[in-house]
C-alpha cells in the first residue's frame, strides 16, 4: 500500500501562557488540511521538529532579546515567525536583521495568517505590520488571559508583567510602550478588575492566570 505524503506545514506554537497558545491553535484549526500543529510550548524551546515556530510575543521578550537568538539556534524550531501586537518598524527591522522569516501583526485573521505561513515555508520573508486598535475584539481573534473579565489585550499584557513583579518602567521597556501609556493601561485595568492598589491587582492576576506557565504539549499523538 502506497503511503500518502503529508505535505502540511508543521507548526510549533510558543508563548508562556496556555490560553494564548491554545487560542492560537484554535485559530489555525479550520486550516488543518494545510497546517499541522505539532507542539504547544509554554516557556520552553519546542522539542518536536517543526517547519515553522510561531512565537507569540504576548508578555514575552521582543525580538531585541536573546530569547529569539536561542530559538534561532535550536534545530527543531525550523523557521522563526513572530506574531505580535508590537508592529513598530524598528522591531520588524531587527527581526529581519536577525534572520527571522516573518514578522506578522495580530490584526491578521486565520486565513491571512495561514497564507503568510505558506509563503514563508516556500522561502519568502513576510512582514505584515497592519494595525488594529487593541480594544477591538472580533471572532477568531487570538486569546489572552483576563479577556473573559473584560480586559483588553494590552491591559492584560501590562497586568501580566506587573503580576510577574515588573515596575512600570520595566513594563514600558518590555512592551515598547511609553511610561504614560503603561500608567493609562494600569488605571483602566484597575477599573475593569474593581481593584484600587497594585497589591490587589497582583493578587487578582495570580488568581486569574496572569503568571507564566511552563511545559510542552505534543500534538503528534492526536494527528492522523
Amino acid at each position: 500500500m502506497t503511503q500518502v505524503l503529508d505535505r502540511r506545514i508543521r507548526v510549533a506554537l510558543a508563548d508562556d501562557y496556555e490560553v494564548v497558545v491554545l487560542g492560537l491553535e484554535q485559530m489555525l484549526t479550520p486550516f488543518a488540511d494545510r497546517i499541522r500543529v505539532v507542539e504547544v510550548a509554554l516557556n520552553n524551546t519546542p522539542h518536536e521538529q517543526a517547519d515553522i515556530t510561531l512565537y507569540d510575543t504576548f508578555a514575552q521578550p521582543q525580538v531585541t532579546d536573546e530569547t529569539i537568538d536561542h530559538l534561532l539556534a535550536h534545530e527543531a524550531t525550523g523557521k522563526i515567525v513572530v506574531f505580535t501586537w508590537n508592529i513598530q518598524p524598528d522591531l520588524a527591522a531587527v527581526a529581519e536583521r536577525k534572520g527571522l522569516s516573518g514578522y506578522l501583526s495580530k490584526a491578521m485573521d486565520g486565513a491571512d495568517l495561514v497564507d503568510a505561513l505558506e509563503q514563508i515555508n516556500e522561502g519568502e520573508v513576510v512582514v505584515h505590520t497592519a494595525t488594529l486598535p487593541l480594544e477591538c475584539q472580533w471572532p477568531g481573534q487570538p486569546d489572552w488571559p483576563g479577556r473573559q473579565a473584560g480586559l483588553t489585550a494590552r491591559e492584560s499584557e501590562v497586568l501580566s508583567l506587573i503580576t510577574q513583579g515588573m515596575s512600570n518602567q520595566q513594563v514600558a521597556e518590555h512592551t515598547y510602550l511609553s511610561i504614560n501609556s503603561v500608567k493609562t493601561y494600569i488605571r483602566s485595568a484597575y477599573r475593569r478588575m474593581g481593584v484600587q492598589s497594585r497589591s490587589q491587582a497582583v493578587l487578582w492576576g495570580v488568581e486569574n492566570g496572569m503568571l507564566p506557565q511552563r511545559g510542552r504539549i505534543s500534538r503528534l499523538e492526536h494527528l492522523p
